[in-house]
Formats: C-alpha cells, structure tokens, sequence
C-alpha cells in the first residue's frame, strides 16, 4: 500500500508484471492506522511521511506478522518469502 494513486499504481503493476493488487491510501487513514504513516527522523529532523514496514493480513483479514520498521529494503522480501514459506 501507498499513497500512490490508483492509476500510478496500475502502471507500476505493467511495468513490473506484478501479479497481484496493490493497495492505494492517498489520503494515508489506513497507513496511519497501520503505523505506516506519521512521525519519522529523516536526516536528523523528525518529518511527517511514509514509514516503510510490511504487514501480512490473512485469509480472514486477520494480522499474521508485522514489521513495523524495514531498515534493509534489499534484504527484506527475502524475510517476508522466508516467514510465508513457513506458514
């Protein structure tokens, strides 16, 4: 999910061949429910933007893991496929 517009997202979803739905929040309520969205320190200054972190929703909508910050973005999918794996 993003803050990214639907339409943004429908050409990131071609031009990557992503093969599922990716979320829109322009107006951040979900991100900042999530903790997604809010406060950060950026360069030493406390900024309000996008907080990256992931969080897998099961079937029934329910919370299964959250990370809430993603320091290695490279090194992270690689955890999210090693935490699924095991479900």
């Amino acid at each position: 999910m993003s803050k990214d517009s639907l339409k943004a997202h429908d050409k990131f979803i071609r031009d990557q061949g992503i093969p599922f739905t990716l979320l829109s929040d322009p107006d951040t309520t979900m991100m900042t429910a999530y903790g997604a969205f809010g406060n950060k320190l950026l360069y030493g200054k406390t900024a309000l933007g996008v907080i990256r972190s992931t969080v897998v929703v099961g079937p029934d909508g329910t919370v299964m893991k959250h990370w809430t910050k993603v320091a290695k973005a490279d090194a992270h999918p690689a955890q999210v496929l090693d935490y699924l794996q095991k479900r």
